[in-house]
């Protein structure tokens, strides 16, 4: 059976959408299925897919997306930019189908709606005939990496700050929050992870000393290693949230888009994250560093650990693939 994952990333895009699908296409594998993406996005996706990859903007060409359907027994959509008619045309092609939610956006015409956001219940999305729902962090899709990741012990001190905006961190959050933190915090090392889409890549590889250590190309088993390693976590708020969650890591967070809002609030509301504020705030580094402060007090780290892995327990892809497979 073939699965064919629509969707986009890149530069000026991101990461999430390909990470998540990413995490599918895992779990389909472990059930023997093949997976084919459909890409719309820059060269660089390449270096974070390892499976065939197609480029074609399946979003503006919409015969170029029904001529893609045609060899496929299971469609994934996971997009922000995909009309109605994909749906639609989606459904009337292909027997089972799974489109991926963030934020109740559409209303979808048939098969499964995957929303793995701790906020997703909130949502009221309407009950309707041929659609059914996934919702909740029980179907959250992380990599393989996070399947299974061992407790994590949480230090008396505040050794080890991860810092980590995602592939292309569009909005440069990475240098001003290390360069912050190296004045604030001299004495704590600080582990900086930069994606293939970073503009300034060279300004913060700059940065290196024996206190700031920058990470490249990291593999998913590197980055969740480095994750267990940390103490604290200052991140943006979108799908690497729920890698974090998993590992226990209790995390600061920055929106960096409109989409990360109610994901920020949702996991302080929640007790695994403090959210510092909208990437522009003119007192958000201040406010990192006073959370940040907040976070020496070890049973405070304790108790944010246990939610995060009390909520995501890594089997989300897993369910997901076995449920629609299963019928």
């Amino acid at each position: 059976m073939r699965i064919k994952f629509f969707t986009e990333g890149g530069k000026g895009i991101g990461f999430g959408h390909i990470t998540r699908c990413l995490s599918l296409c895992q779990a389909f594998e472990e059930l023997s299925k093949d997976c084919i993406f459909v890409v719309k996005g820059g060269e660089e996706v390449k270096e974070v897919i390892n499976v065939p990859l197609k480029f074609i903007d399946w979003i503006e060409n919409l015969n170029s997306f029904e001529k893609e359907l045609e060899d496929s027994q299971v469609v994934i959509i996971d997009s922000y930019l995909a009309k109605e008619e994909h749906y639609q045309i989606a459904c009337a092609k292909v027997d089972k189908c799974l489109f991926v939610d963030d934020f109740n956006r559409l209303e979808y015409p048939c098969g499964y709606v995957l929303n793995g956001s701790v906020y997703a219940g909130e949502l009221n999305y309407q009950i309707k005939d041929g659609v059914s729902y996934l919702l909740g962090t029980k179907y959250t899709p992380l990599r393989r990496a996070f399947w299974h990741v061992e407790k994590k012990d949480t230090d008396i001190q505040i050794g080890k700050i991860l810092i980590t905006f995602g592939g292309d961190d569009s909005k440069s959050m990475t240098l001003k929050v290390v360069k912050h933190l190296e004045d604030v915090f001299p004495h704590i090392e600080k582990f900086v992870v930069i994606g293939s889409g970073f503009k300034n890549r060279s300004e913060i590889l700059s940065l290196r000393s024996s206190k700031v250590r920058v990470y490249q190309k990291l593999s998913e088993k590197d980055m969740r290693d480095l994750m267990v390693s940390c103490d604290v976590a200052v991140s943006a708020g979108g799908q690497t949230t729920y890698e974090l969650a998993r590992v226990g890591l209790p995390s600061v967070l920055v929106a960096v888009a409109e989409n990360q809002l109610l994901n920020c609030l949702s996991w302080e509301k929640v007790g695994f994250a403090l959210y510092a504020g909208w990437w522009e705030d003119d007192k958000l580094l201040d406010k990192i560093v006073k959370y940040i402060r907040n976070l020496e007090d070890a049973n405070i780290r304790l108790k944010m650990s246990k939610v995060g892995r009390l909520l995501v327990d890594g089997q989300g892809a897993r369910r997901v693939a076995y449920k629609m497979l299963k019928t």
